[in-house]
């Protein structure tokens, strides 16, 4: 039961759609993607047929690294 439990708490995490995801980084719609064809950007998880979103924990993750590159 335990191996259940790490998908199980992803399922329950906040996603973000695009729109939240550019407000919270400040990035466009093209530099989301731009930065995901060079690997420097989290992927986002299909959510329906035709929606993707970004868990909160990757974007976080993410804005984090960039402050740890900034102070390095």
């Amino acid at each position: 039961m335990s191996l259940l439990k790490p998908r199980r708490d992803k399922l329950l995490e906040k996603h973000l759609r695009r729109g939240a995801v550019g407000e919270i980084t400040g990035l466009s719609r093209s530099a989301i993607y731009d930065k995901m064809s060079r690997n420097e950007f989290p992927r986002p998880v299909r959510i329906g047929r035709q929606a993707v979103a970004w868990p909160e924990s990757a974007i976080s993750e993410w804005l984090a690294s960039l402050q740890s590159s900034d102070q390095a």
